[in-house]
């Protein structure tokens, strides 16, 4: 292994214990009774490295989000048969990716509980969950114009899809294990809007 993929990994390993130092304390204490210093001495890593890693701790709650965002590229993208670019087959592009990260996320149902019980109970948490995911949805914007939907369409349909989201998040509330089917459903109810009536 080179000097360079052993570094890298100590890096993520260090990044790995950050995040699960935090979840525990915030667990064990809420967010405000912790400090980026306690977060630091359970993961045995240097004030320094926690900074190098998230600017703050809010970050670190947002953790997840922040490699979501990273992986996204147009390969998450896929546009329906027929080619179509209108602002349905927009969201039909990206409604597999937002079951995807519906499915992900139910696969650990106690951390789900805990992320979501956490963001409740803190309003700059709520605020911070909110802009991220804002960003999702610009970012869902920006890989449907990389794909040829004209901008407006692309805006539309990352908002729409990023509310879909939180529908089903909302919707399922303490129960992670519904939130695939309540995105369906989600997307159901968006895709039928403006459709006549008995349709």
């Amino acid at each position: 292994m080179t000097s360079g993929r052993l570094v890298e990994r100590k890096q993520q390993q260090a990044r790995r214990r950050i995040v699960q130092a935090a979840a525990e304390l915030f667990a064990d204490r809420g967010f405000d009774s912790v400090s980026v210093s306690d977060i630091a001495e359970r993961a045995e890593v240097g004030r320094t490295t926690f900074f190098r890693h998230f600017g703050d701790k809010q970050e670190v709650v947002f953790a997840h989000e922040r490699e979501l965002l990273a992986g996204l590229d147009a390969d998450a993208i896929h546009a329906p048969p027929g080619g179509g670019r209108t602002a349905t087959d927009a969201l039909l592009a990206l409604q597999p990716f937002v079951l995807r990260l519906c499915a992900l996320i139910a696969s650990d149902p106690d951390e789900y509980r805990s992320h979501h019980r956490l963001i409740e109970a803190n309003a700059e948490l709520q605020a911070r969950s909110a802009a991220k995911a804002q960003l999702i949805a610009h970012r869902l914007r920006a890989l449907l114009v990389e794909q040829g939907w004209e901008s407006d369409v692309a805006t539309f349909a990352g908002h729409v899809a990023v509310a879909c989201f939180a529908s089903a998040r909302d919707t399922c509330g303490d129960a992670p294990e519904a939130l695939p089917e309540a995105a369906r459903t989600a997307f159901a109810q968006a895709l039928s809007l403006g459709a006549p009536s008995g349709q």
